[in-house]
């Protein structure tokens, strides 16, 4: 049996608290993302990918956004069902469907409050790469160490992950 030690149990509980950090105030984000656009924070995702290139298919959007294709097409069709995206043909290639934006995708996104992808890969995305690399690494331990890990939330949005943990889904 290990023996307590106090300063090896009080690192645990710092970086905790830094868990905590980090995760209420992806939870803040998405909900003020959510009450000023009345979008969940990964429709927004979505609408300010297309609005960067319009036309995008959902092949290269799902790659960009780090989802699958599959969570990519369901998020793109609410969209198209709430009148926010529109699937257009390709000119040159009639089979490929590209994504356009639609009146109320420019007035949500509008009052987007922050980065419609959440303010996590905002903050990461500005790291040095030394320190993204190391952060790698760690993350990796720690995740080997959790006893119920679930791998599939890897292609998942943040946003619909937040917005699941508050309603039980």
């Amino acid at each position: 049996m290990k023996k307590h030690d106090p300063i090896r149990a009080q690192l645990a509980l710092d970086v905790l608290q830094q868990f905590r950090v980090i995760y209420g105030s992806m939870r803040q984000h998405f909900r003020d993302v959510e009450n000023r656009c009345n979008l969940p924070g990964s429709q927004m995702w979505v609408l300010q990918e297309v609005q960067q290139e319009q036309g995008i298919g959902i092949t290269e959007l799902a790659a960009r956004m780090g989802i699958h294709q599959s969570t990519c097409s369901l998020i793109v069709e609410k969209l198209v069902e709430s009148g926010h995206v529109s699937k257009v043909r390709g000119k040159s290639d009639r089979r490929r469907i590209g994504l356009q934006l639609c009146p109320p995708a420019l007035e949500a996104l509008s009052r987007l409050p922050g980065p419609a992808e959440g303010i996590l890969p905002a903050a990461l995305s500005g790291l040095p790469e030394v320190a993204l690399k190391t952060l790698q690494i760690n993350l990796h331990e720690l995740i080997v160490h959790l006893s119920h890990k679930n791998d599939a939330f890897a292609s998942k949005p943040l946003a619909d992950i937040m917005r699941n943990s508050d309603t039980g889904e």
